[in-house]
């Protein structure tokens, strides 16, 4: 199938969904697992055809929703799972494959003129929700998660902050949806974050306020305690601090001690500081 017909097909089948009745996150979801499955089953090199593949499939749906005018987070996190789902199918779902699918993500976002910072929340509920079926641990998935949404959105000139808040709330809420380990989810995509941050120059503070935001405002919205949440993000970005160097655990530690909004985190060691 060339581009431009994968990107019609998917294209069309949104389009229907949005003019029907159906539910698009499950629309979205069939439409892109169907096409990444029909795509990388004759791949020569899946791992390679991956990247491309979403690219096309997100270009597609995201077409299919600047027509519409209306949908965008809906298709957004319906099309990251079902392209996560449509690769576990026809090869293993690699912490590579989470990368490739956000920052197409972010990508397609853009392309259509729409702000990153919108469809974050979306894309990290997509990942998070598929993880279950895969062979990544919810851990593994996270930090991927925040790792590729911190470059996706330096790489797309989005907001980075607001994108990195609403990664690590969008997490949080796609753990509660399918029943796992909220903490955990923060905790890893916090460390993803940071990990990211250090890579790309992104001040480890700023990102650090935004992560412990993000996990207070993902807590309050699927019943967990702030204190847990922004504690359980602290020690993510600690532990990615800890291999960028001393001024960044400084940075997470005083973030950490100074709170967000009224809520602090309790890392171990904090008189050490």
């Amino acid at each position: 199938m060339t581009d431009e017909g994968l990107i019609g097909r998917v294209r069309g089948t949104i389009a229907g969904v949005l003019k029907g009745a159906g539910e698009l996150v499950s629309g979205a979801t069939n439409a892109a697992k169907d096409a990444v499955v029909s795509v990388l089953q004759d791949a020569a090199d899946v791992t390679n055809a991956v990247a491309g593949t979403a690219a096309n499939v997100f270009s597609g749906a995201l077409g299919a929703v600047q027509e519409a005018g209306t949908g965008l987070v809906n298709a957004v996190k319906g099309t990251v799972v079902g392209v996560i789902l449509g690769v576990g199918e026809v090869a293993t779902v690699t912490v590579g494959v989470i990368s490739d699918t956000v920052r197409a993500a972010f990508k397609g976002t853009r392309d259509i003129g729409a702000d990153v910072t919108e469809t974050a929340t979306a894309v990290a509920e997509g990942v998070i929700t598929a993880t279950k079926d895969t062979g990544l641990t919810l851990s593994e998935s996270a930090v991927a998660l925040g790792r590729s949404a911190l470059k996706g959105a330096k790489e797309v000139s989005g907001d980075v902050i607001g994108v990195i808040s609403n990664t690590v709330s969008g997490a949080a809420s796609g753990a509660a949806e399918v029943g796992g380990d909220v903490l955990a989810a923060i905790r890893g995509t916090a460390k993803g974050i940071v990990q990211g941050a250090g890579e790309v120059g992104t001040d480890i503070t700023d990102a650090t306020s935004a992560v412990l935001s993000g996990a207070i405002d993902g807590a309050k919205k699927v019943g967990v305690s702030a204190e847990q949440a922004a504690t359980a993000a602290a020690e993510g970005a600690l532990e990615a601090a800890e291999g960028i160097g001393e001024s960044a655990v400084h940075a997470v530690r005083d973030v950490a001690a100074s709170g967000v909004g009224g809520v602090k985190a309790v890392l171990k060691g904090e008189q050490d500081t």
